[in-house]
């Protein structure tokens, strides 16, 4: 009874009320929170010893009379009690963990020691600059997150080529939903064609750590884009337009067709330029109904990291006007134009048949009656004329009869008339005078 009296006495002199401590720790990790307690003698017994752990004045954990109880999410070693170690573990740490600890440690009812351990989470930010790409020779912003980390605040910087191009600026940042904070800082500039290969960094300090982000820039060349039609022979047929997008870069584009609230995607065919940029046409159809609502056509331009993409449009009343006279497609021309090759012809036939008809009827030849003179005296000579028209009239030949007889005395032979003179008598009967004349 003496010696556990002594033993009692020796203890309450040892006992030892520790100084408060800070422990961090990052999430997910095990930490250890330590309470140590060196005990005389050779001999301890554990049923005498009692340990207390609290939080924030909770109790997480505690030991006597041989018996533990500890709450989940926290353990220790029991066999290292004879030790003198009493050290609690936080597994998987968490903001829901944080707080005051206090570890009390007696034996045989008498304390021996007596701590507190503050225990916070230190999360470090995780840094992206989710937008790289510029557009060439317009003023950009840039963004750099950093998220996830816990205590605020965080501290900004921005460098080009290791120079420092936006100075250290501190950012409180955003409690989000899951007890970590987020913060972002812009950086806002005009892209050149030197910022190409240029390296950009987004720099940021929490709780004494420094963390840096590189990246390169990915430069957008803006097109010109131009918006034309394919002529239409007909306002009841489909209507195609094509848009001619040159001169930007990267290949990686896409082409959005806009009227009266229908799109069309169509498959790209790009070519590469001497500059290094690109170009391409891209096609689109609208329908016979679709034609009739008219409206604005527009063919717009997405590439990566442009806002407001790049345009053309044009109003479809003046493109496409729907009282214009039609437009002859090539099958029409040749239809035109055979039809009048054709008329051509049958007027050559039917007036070459008329000319031949009459040709045929000039050859022909004309011959009048006898004409006798009015008056013939018996022994003179009297004209008898013929007249005879027609083609080459020169080689016709006449021959003369009286009485069936051929009269052989023609004095005159022309182109169009033959003649001839005769002279003529009579019988008469005595103391009769009798003239006449043929």
């Amino acid at each position: 009874m003496q010696c556990k009296v002594l033993v009692c006495v020796v203890l309450l002199a040892l006992i030892k009320h520790g100084s408060s401590s800070e422990i961090q720790a990052s999430p997910n990790t095990n930490t250890s929170l330590p309470c140590n307690v060196s005990i005389p003698g050779d001999k301890i017994q554990v049923s005498l010893i009692n340990i207390n752990w609290t939080r924030d004045g909770s109790e997480v954990a505690s030991f006597g009379e041989a018996t533990a109880q500890i709450k989940d999410g926290f353990s220790w070693g029991a066999a290292d009690f004879i030790n003198g170690d009493f050290s609690l573990t936080i597994l998987k740490a968490s903001l829901s963990l944080q707080g005051m600890y206090e570890c009390k440690v007696s034996y045989n009812f008498s304390s021996l020691h007596s701590s507190n351990v503050t225990f916070t989470i230190l999360a470090t930010p995780s840094l992206t600059v989710p937008q790289q790409w510029v557009v060439l020779e317009k003023e950009t912003t840039l963004e750099c997150h950093a998220s996830g980390f816990y205590p605020p605040p965080v501290s900004f910087s921005w460098t080009r080529g290791g120079q420092v191009i936006q100075p250290p600026h501190q950012v409180e940042g955003k409690l989000t939903p899951d007890g970590y904070y987020t913060a972002v800082s812009n950086l806002t500039f005009y892209a050149s064609r030197e910022d190409k290969n240029v390296t950009f960094s987004c720099k940021v300090s929490h709780e004494g750590t420094h963390q840096e982000l590189d990246f390169h820039l990915n430069i957008t060349h803006l097109p010109y884009v131009r918006l034309s039609v394919v002529p239409s022979p007909s306002k009841y047929t489909p209507l195609t337009f094509y848009c001619d997008v040159e001169s930007f870069y990267p290949e990686e584009m896409s082409v959005s067709w806009f009227q009266n609230g229908t799109a069309l995607p169509d498959p790209p065919l790009t070519h590469q330029i001497p500059e290094q940029t690109f170009r391409t046409r891209r096609y689109f159809t609208l329908g016979p109904e679709q034609r009739q609502k008219q409206g604005k056509v527009e063919c717009a331009v997405n590439q990566p990291g442009v806002m407001s993409p790049v345009s053309a449009s044009a109003d479809l009343d003046k493109l496409d006007p729907q009282d214009e006279a039609p437009v002859l497609t090539k099958s029409a021309k040749a239809s035109v134009a055979m039809m009048c090759i054709s008329i051509v012809l049958v007027f050559l036939l039917c007036f070459g048949f008329s000319w031949r008809r009459r040709d045929e009827k000039q050859k022909s030849l004309n011959v009048s009656g006898i004409i006798l003179p009015p008056r013939l005296v018996v022994g003179e000579k009297g004209r008898v004329t013929l007249s005879i028209e027609g083609r080459q009239v020169d080689r016709v030949q006449t021959a003369w009869f009286l009485n069936n007889t051929p009269i052989f005395d023609t004095s005159h032979t022309g182109c169009s008339t033959g003649s001839v003179f005769i002279t003529l008598s009579c019988l008469s009967e005595p103391n009769e005078e009798t003239s006449s004349s043929a």
